[in-house]
């Protein structure tokens, strides 16, 4: 890149079953783009998640429920390449998508929970993933700091990043642990909340809450 050309704004993205998409969500990763200096988030509604139940929620309601969660939020839009394949959804393929799109000069983040974090050596072509992004996670309830073994602990260690300007300056190979707002909410709990008749307005968007309603999911 030309010592000219000024250098993309980094690109965030963050996958999701979002079955549904709730509150936990949304609120820490709106946290993360203010730490961050994020000015786009972009959610990947996943189609078949390898490591996961499959989803209630067909894909279609489930992108309809993402686009009335971030409706009129200028923070978020909504990329549904993966619910075009009729493969498992690996982050890998679509990491290596987007770059291939984006070129090798953009800085391209992943958002991750840090639950997803203490696997990711479980995840498909773990390996490869930051060779193809930034890894940005946010703080989950009740998980330790430690990762699973030493030789993860030393790779986190190894790429860690304490100051999120470095994500803007180069195109991937970083991890930021960002301090979100711990927000307890579980898709499943949602799920087991509307089979037993319980109130969930608390737990997501109002938007959402009605599409659910209208369409008697999770019952």
């Amino acid at each position: 890149m030309s010592r000219f050309t000024p250098r993309p704004p980094l690109t965030a993205y963050f996958g999701g079953t979002f079955d549904p998409i709730h509150y936990g969500h949304l609120r820490p990763v709106t946290a993360l783009a203010t730490q961050v200096g994020l000015q786009r988030i972009t959610l990947l509604p996943n189609n078949v998640p390898p490591h996961r139940e499959q989803p209630e929620a067909s894909a279609l309601q489930r992108k309809q429920m993402v686009e009335l969660a971030i409706k009129d939020n200028p923070l978020f839009n909504v990329d549904d390449r993966e619910l075009q394949r009729e493969t498992p959804s690996y982050t890998i393929d679509t990491l290596e998508e987007l770059r291939q799109e984006k070129g090798p000069d953009a800085p391209l983040a992943f958002i991750i929970g840090q639950d997803s974090l203490f696997t990711l050596h479980h995840w498909h072509r773990w390996q490869d993933i930051l060779g193809q992004c930034h890894l940005l996670v946010c703080a989950r309830p009740g998980y330790k700091q430690q990762l699973s073994t030493p030789e993860m602990q030393r790779w986190l260690e190894a790429h860690h990043t304490y100051d999120p300007q470095h994500l803007h300056q180069i195109p991937n190979g970083l991890i930021y642990l960002a301090d979100t707002p711990l927000q307890p909410i579980s898709a499943t709990e949602i799920r087991q909340r509307r089979q037993q008749g319980l109130d969930c307005h608390d737990l997501l968007p109002p938007t959402v809450l009605n599409y659910i309603d209208t369409y008697h999911l999770y019952r």
